[in-house]
């Protein structure tokens, strides 16, 4: 099993772009995202927007040279600890890559980043009923 390569997207690369809105689609179309697909509103606004949020970042990685996961976060702010958190809004792998490591490889990159910008913690949402994400997340 190769280590996968996180990457930190350029929200005005066409490359990265693309691999986003791909990574987004699967995550859409699968149950645990709504089933459904991207509405063309986000297709064309989203990355503009994300690159208009300085608190916005999200992180790709790459299997093989190959999009397998997707984390879209951002900063916030605790004001019970009055330091900056990071929340992680999105969070997908590839079906093919599922247990390969990749959720683990952008957990630990978030994690990195947070601790660079002095964040005092991190936070997510998931869908109750989305029992994969849920044990990965309590492990």
């Amino acid at each position: 099993m190769t280590k996968p390569v996180i990457t930190r997207v350029n929200y005005s690369d066409p490359e990265h772009g693309a691999d986003l809105i791909a990574m987004l689609e699967i995550y859409a179309r699968d149950p645990m995202g709504g089933g459904g697909t991207l509405s063309d509103h986000v297709r064309v606004h989203l990355l503009a927007d994300l690159a208009a949020r300085p608190f916005a970042f999200s992180l790709l990685a790459y299997n093989y040279k190959k999009p397998a996961g997707l984390a879209n976060c951002f900063f916030g702010y605790s004001t019970f600890s009055a330091r900056p958190l990071v929340n992680i809004h999105d969070l997908v792998t590839h079906p093919d890559h599922r247990g390969s490591g990749i959720a683990t490889a952008l957990f630990s990159e978030i994690e990195r980043v947070a601790l660079l910008e002095g964040c005092c913690k991190l936070t997510l949402e998931v869908l109750s009923e989305n029992m994969r994400a849920r044990q990965l997340y309590t492990q």
